[in-house]
């Protein structure tokens, strides 16, 4: 490589990169060709049942998603600054580069651009990823990436993250991501219980369990941010100016859903008590047709039998009697007729 003209790391060039997060990319894919799907199959629900249908199923789909995608997502804490910096080891020349920071529950994403992006003969756009989640060691992502030579900026951010670095920023956001992903898949759980329990005839339970995803991800904001607040932060300096990071996109949507999860929550709990009907008119469990099992709100909701009266059932009843119990009513009624029975 060095005889091709390349200079010392001898690293080849910037990676191609997929423009999304592959893991978020499947997600959304995924949610949308449901919510596709439900689009499809709509025109076939009458009345006014369809835009029911349609709020709950776009309500249900977009916590769900929200909940997968964040976890896997990058972005809890971004930063990025403009500056002057060194390019590569072994060299003098400088660059005018934007470098971006994103901490994930699962590591750090760096990237590099150079303004403009073609400079020094090269294409300046970097975009590298160090994790630290089960199975994977961030000491030999490191290793690698300096063997590779990465740019002085991304090995520098990189470096700030390693077990052995004063910082101590592995142990913290390794811990605050542990503890915030194990959280938010109780409430991805959370939301699966709720749909079982809204598509049966027991929705108060359903309206408690959408409570509980609510507060499982906002008991998950408060594990990110105790953490984060455990040890005073590290300058992070490239060049002459400073990254300073603050709390991303990832942060304040799991925020704001939490916050919809609640309210929603408490919504059916009090419809629950004050209109339970109306309640089951919006999930479709109304009991015009069928009688005979009645909704108790006094019961927690359950469903307990009520037995009509004669009032309700003025008209006789024929019950079959059976051969025998025929031949014993006939013998009472006619003794002297043996053959009455026949």
């Amino acid at each position: 490589m060095a005889v091709l003209g390349d200079m010392l790391p001898f690293y080849p060039g910037p990676k191609p990169t997929f423009p999304m997060d592959t893991t978020l990319a499947v997600i959304i894919t995924i949610f949308l060709t449901a919510l596709v799907t439900f689009i499809i199959i709509l025109p076939g629900i009458r009345g006014k049942m369809r835009l029911f249908w349609l709020l709950r199923v776009v309500t249900s789909l977009f916590i769900g998603a929200v909940i997968l995608a964040v976890n896997f997502s990058s972005e809890w804490s971004v930063g990025q600054v403009s500056t002057n910096t060194s390019y590569k080891a072994f060299s003098s020349e400088w660059i005018k580069a934007e470098v971006g920071l994103q901490i994930g529950l699962r590591g750090v994403n760096i990237t590099l651009t150079g303004t403009p992006v073609q400079q020094l003969n090269e294409t300046i756009n970097y975009n590298e990823e160090f994790t630290w989640r089960l199975g994977t060691s961030y000491a030999k992502e490191y290793t690698k990436a300096l063997e590779k030579g990465l740019p002085d900026p991304v090995l520098h951010l990189a470096e700030k993250f390693t077990p052995n670095s004063p910082c101590g920023l592995h142990s913290q956001y390794r811990l605050a991501g542990h503890y915030t992903s194990a959280t938010l898949w109780v409430a991805f759980l959370c939301w699966l219980l709720t749909n079982v329990m809204l598509s049966m005839p027991v929705l108060v339970y359903g309206g408690h369990m959408l409570l509980a995803t609510g507060i499982f991800q906002l008991l998950a904001l408060v594990f990110f941010s105790t953490t984060m607040s455990l040890s005073p932060p590290c300058p992070l300096r490239l060049g002459p100016e400073v990254l300073r990071t603050h709390l991303g996109p990832a942060f304040w949507i799991t925020l704001s859903t939490g916050f919809l999860c609640v309210l929603l929550g408490l919504a059916m709990a009090v419809a629950h008590r004050m209109q339970p009907h109306r309640l089951k008119t919006f999930f479709n469990q109304s009991v015009g047709e069928g009688p005979v099992l009645s909704w108790n709100p006094e019961e927690g909701g359950l469903l307990s039998p009520r037995y009509r009266s004669m009032a309700e059932n003025p008209e006789p009843q024929n019950i079959p009697l059976s051969e025998a119990s025929s031949e014993a009513c006939c013998k009472e009624e006619h003794p002297e007729e043996p053959d009455c029975a026949l």
